[in-house]
């Protein structure tokens, strides 16, 4: 059985998976493409300590279109 202190490392490690925003790879195809990812436009936007971000950890559940297939996490 994990401790306390073994799944709260595990918690940082999916949110520090999550707050990658779908990986370097995909970081970098939208700043080849001049754009920020969301979360860099939302920095922008809000002043700092402002912005508290909710649902890190929601899937999609779409299956139109063949989304089905992507896995954003």
């Amino acid at each position: 059985m994990a401790t306390v202190q073994e799944k709260i490392e595990l918690l940082h490690e999916k949110l520090a998976k999550v707050k990658a925003g779908g990986g370097e790879k995909r970081v970098e195809k939208q700043h080849a493409q001049g754009k920020m990812t969301a979360r860099e436009r939302l920095a922008k936007l809000f002043d700092d300590n402002s912005f508290v971000e909710l649902d890190q950890f929601v899937k999609h559940r779409c299956v139109n279109f063949g989304q089905e297939a992507y896995i954003f996490n």
